[in-house]
């Protein structure tokens, strides 16, 4: 029988870490993984499923690296914090809105251990809502006050940049950025710090469902998706059908990983309404994530309509299909877009 050698050069795309530059200093090469087949397609599944499935993307690796605590990474998205560093390599990340017009990310990371992580900005109480249904390491630099004393009383493994050493924390001052967006670490410097602190090493979280192959949703065309979030904000999905993937958009621009200079792609992209009001003269929200609400999940060139439900600040957020069934993702990187209700939405 015909062999076939298949080599697959481990991107971050398809959540395997790779080299990075940081400062002048070239990190590791990008590695290699080599999987010789034959024309049966379940040896190949077999050769790729090795392991155990993370709770977070559904792709499999060492149970060693499932077993591990999340690790959850606030990161700045104003215009002058582009790109970020490291954000290709999480499973799950959020956009949320924070003071008019920006958003701001946070990563969700179990598999990945990115070289370089940055640009880390600040925390809201919404954040935290979210982050508890992961039992994380909470990576961030400050916050509003009211975040700050949650996480306090919370008793959250925390690791904030204003409060820890240089050696945790460094600026980096060579791709031109400027304080405050310009705070960066790496995944092997927190999780030395997570352990160095004594905070536990293994999560205790609920993770998401997952088809066990490749699964084409009912439902409406969903291959162009762009989420105008303000006049100076929006974020676009673009569907490859190469792939089978979504490429990100920010603000009309290709969005890059800083770090290694691969496109942000999402397998799955779940927008979720939320009720939104401005609570201050600094323009800071509070967006209601307990309760329910509706929202669109996407995949593979379709949407569907979808509910979710959230019955307290610990408890996970739950989204369902409209027969009431809670919803299965495909493998690999979700995108879950938070939004105001009835949210500016251009879906081709």
């Amino acid at each position: 029988m015909k062999k076939i050698l298949f080599i697959l050069l481990v991107f971050s795309i398809s959540l395997v870490s790779v080299g990075c530059k940081k400062d002048d200093v070239e990190i590791e090469d990008n590695e290699e993984i080599v999987i010789i087949g034959d024309e049966e397609d379940e040896k190949k599944d077999e050769d790729l499923k090795e392991g155990i499935s993370s709770p977070l993307s559904g792709i499999y690796a060492s149970e060693e690296k499932i077993n591990r605590r999340p690790v959850a990474v606030m990161f700045d998205n104003h215009p002058r914090a582009r790109w970020q560093a490291g954000l290709s390599e999480a499973e799950v990340v959020y956009e949320f809105m924070v003071e008019a017009p920006y958003t701001r990310y946070m990563g969700i990371f179990l598999l990945n251990d990115p070289q370089e992580l940055g640009p880390i900005r600040s925390s809201r109480p919404y954040f935290v809502t979210t982050l508890l249904e992961y039992d994380p390491i909470y990576v961030r630099v400050g916050g509003s006050e009211e975040a700050k004393k949650d996480i306090k009383i919370l008793g959250i493994a925390d690791i904030d940049g204003l409060s820890s050493s240089p050696s945790v924390f460094y600026r980096n001052t060579k791709n031109g950025k400027k304080k405050p967006h310009n705070l960066y670490t790496s995944m092997n410097i927190i999780r030395k710090t997570q352990a160095e602190r004594g905070y536990k090493l293994e999560g205790n979280f609920e993770g998401f469902k997952f088809f066990t192959e490749d699964t084409e949703i009912n439902g409406f065309s969903a291959k162009d998706v762009s989420i105008i979030y303000n006049n100076e904000n929006n974020t676009q999905y673009v569907y490859d059908e190469i792939e089978k993937n979504y490429k990100r958009y920010k603000d009309g621009k290709l969005h890059i990983d800083e770090c290694y200079n691969v496109p942000i792609v999402a397998k799955n992209i779940i927008i979720q309404e939320a009720n939104t009001k401005v609570i201050d003269k600094e323009g800071r929200l509070k967006i209601d994530l307990i309760g329910s609400g509706n929202g669109i999940y996407i995949t593979n060139g379709q949407g569907q309509n979808i509910t979710w439900t959230k019955s307290s600040r610990n408890a996970k957020t739950k989204y369902y299909d409209e027969s009431g069934k809670e919803i299965k993702l495909n493998s690999g990187v979700t995108w879950i877009q938070v939004t105001n209700i009835k949210p500016n939405l251009i879906i081709k």
